[in-house]
């Protein structure tokens, strides 16, 4: 990239990097790319228990509407302070489908679901998120990994849904049906966001996405603010700067960057650990039951997951 690399940001600082003439890429080959990706999808495992206290304070159209606020005026910051040049007129179609699918379409749906669905559950759905990136980018990139590496990603998704279907008691409701929609709209937004990494850096990925939100994050979170009751509390409140400051921010930051060092389809499977981080957050953060089945469930994902990162991708 031209004027978009040349600056220092505090953010690249934090992570003992700085941006420069190479691509993004070289930023954070190999191991410290995967434990970017590890930190985003430890960061991503705080969001459903974050929003679930969100929803204490607000209502769901407020509680997205808000967070997406604060993380675009976070954004637009680091963006300022980094003297970040705007993205070029190619990269902007990339970021409206991150902005549509993590932004705006990810939030929306999880929060809807929330409503009617424990985070525990919720959680096993959306572990089925790594198979479908993994999808979703063999389309768009033409790469084609491994048939070791597929039988595994199947396998890790197959535990998912096994574990999903002896938690449900075999029905599906509507949060489940948001939450598929939830899946297709964050793959496409991970899969075009892990390809722009490649070309910019990570932070301004999100950055820039975040920001394109903002005229529209605004006038909903005004309208959403004056329809919806606000009762405030501490747990309203830290649940609101969490999925604004770190899942919506910084999670899709190192996310980012970590896809664009070690590619999509290996970061994705690491998300395969996400639903059971987010299990022992539900109990240990909302005093949620701690399913039977989880142990079982976490050693045969541990085990999906070393699969794939030494499957060729």
């Amino acid at each position: 990239m031209r004027a978009q690399n040349s600056a220092t940001t505090p953010m690249t600082i934090a992570v003992g990097t700085t941006a420069g003439s190479a691509p993004a890429r070289a930023e954070a080959p190999g191991a410290q790319g995967a434990l970017l990706a590890l930190l985003g999808v430890v960061s991503f495992s705080l969001t459903f228990p974050s929003t679930v206290w969100g929803l204490e304070s607000f209502g769901p159209w407020s509680l997205v509407a808000v967070r997406s606020t604060l993380a675009a005026l976070i954004a637009g910051a680091f963006l300022l302070g980094g003297r970040a040049a705007p993205p070029e007129r190619r990269h902007r179609a990339g970021l409206a489908v991150v902005a549509g699918g993590v932004v705006v379409g990810f939030p929306l749906l999880t929060t809807l679901a929330l409503q009617t669905s424990t985070t525990s559950h919720a959680a096993v759905v959306v572990g089925l998120l790594p198979l479908t990136t993994a999808a979703f980018a063999a389309v768009r990139t033409g790469r084609r990994p491994s048939r070791t590496f597929w039988l595994a990603a199947v396998a890790g998704a197959a535990v998912v849904i096994a574990f999903t279907v002896q938690q449900s008691g075999g029905t599906l409701s509507t949060g489940d049906l948001y939450l598929f929609g939830a899946l297709l709209v964050c793959a496409a937004g991970y899969t075009e966001g892990g390809r722009l990494a490649r070309e910019m850096p990570g932070w301004q990925v999100i950055g820039w996405a975040l920001v394109f939100c903002l005229p529209l994050m605004v006038p909903a979170a005004a309208v959403a603010l004056a329809l919806e009751p606000v009762r405030l509390t501490a747990h309203g409140v830290v649940g609101l700067v969490w999925v604004a400051a770190g899942s919506t921010f910084f999670g899709l930051y190192v996310w980012y960057r970590g896809m664009a060092a070690i590619g999509i389809p290996r970061a994705s499977q690491l998300q395969l650990a996400q639903p059971l981080l987010t299990l022992f957050w539900s109990v240990f953060l909302l005093g949620e039951s701690l399913p039977p089945a989880a142990p079982v469930a976490a050693v045969g994902v541990l085990v999906c997951i070393a699969v794939t990162q030494r499957a060729k991708g």
